[in-house]
C-alpha cells in the first residue's frame, strides 16, 4: 500500500495542490493536522482534499476546530477523521489522535490534550498499524529551534508498547522532514510537502 502524507498546511492551498498532483499514484492520502490557522480557514484546504479519488485520513491539529473538521468529513465519503479511533483499509489498521499533546499554548483557539487524556485514548491503538498523530513523540522529531523537545510522552510510550510500522506526525515546524526510529517504528515529522511510504 502506497501512502502519500503531509501535515501543517495552515490554509496553504498552493502546497496542497502540489501534493494532490502526486496523489494519482497513492492508495491512501494522510494529513496530520493543522489545516486551519488559529481555527480559521478550514475550507481553504479541506474542500480541495474532498476532491481526492482515494481515501483521505486526517487528524486534527491544534490550530483546527475538531467539530468543523468532522462536519466536513461527514459530507464526503472519501474523508475520514480519526481522533481516538481505528480505520482498517485493505488489512492495514490506521489509528489517529489529533491536537497538541501536552497543552502548552493558552490561546483560545488552541486545541490540546493532557498526557493523561492522550494515554487513555491511545489505549485503543492497535499493534503494528499506522499511527497518525499531530504531535510527535517526546524526544523524536520534536526538537524546537532552541533545542527543547516538545513532543508527547504518551505517544512515545504507546509507540514503544504497540510498535506501529509508522508514526506520521507534524506540529513542530522546526522538525519538519526529520525521521527517527523507536524500536521497529519509523517516526516521520512531515510538514506541508509530499512524503511517500510503503506499508
Amino acid at each position: 500500500m502506497k501512502i502519500l502524507a503531509f501535515s501543517d498546511l495552515h490554509r496553504d492551498a498552493k502546497a496542497l495542490h502540489e501534493i494532490m498532483q502526486e496523489s494519482g499514484n497513492a492508495d491512501i492520502l494522510i494529513g496530520a493536522g493543522d489545516f486551519a490557522t488559529q481555527g480559521l480557514g478550514t475550507d481553504d484546504t479541506m474542500l480541495i482534499l474532498a476532491k481526492a479519488k482515494i481515501p483521505v485520513i486526517i487528524v486534527s491539529g491544534n490550530h483546527d476546530d475538531t467539530k468543523v473538521l468532522r462536519a466536513i468529513c461527514n459530507r464526503f465519503e472519501n474523508l475520514h477523521m480519526l481522533h481516538g479511533e481505528v480505520l482498517s483499509i485493505n488489512g492495514v489498521d490506521f489509528f489517529g489522535l489529533g491536537d497538541e499533546i501536552p497543552h502548552r499554548n493558552d490561546a483560545e483557539w488552541n486545541q490540546s490534550l493532557s498526557e493523561n487524556e492522550a494515554a487513555d485514548m491511545l489505549q485503543a491503538c492497535p499493534a503494528a498499524g499506522v499511527l497518525i498523530t499531530h504531535s510527535p513523540p517526546l524526544g523524536y522529531c520534536d526538537q524546537q529551534e532552541n533545542g527543547t523537545h516538545e513532543g508527547s510522552a504518551a505517544i512515545r510510550d504507546t509507540i514503544k508498547l504497540k510498535q506501529p510500522v509508522l508514526n506520521l506526525c507534524g506540529h513542530i515546524h522546526e522538525a519538519w522532514n526529520t525521521t527517527a526510529m523507536i524500536g521497529e517504528t519509523q517516526v516521520f515529522n512531515l510538514g506541508p510537502t509530499a512524503h511517500w511510504f510503503d506499508v
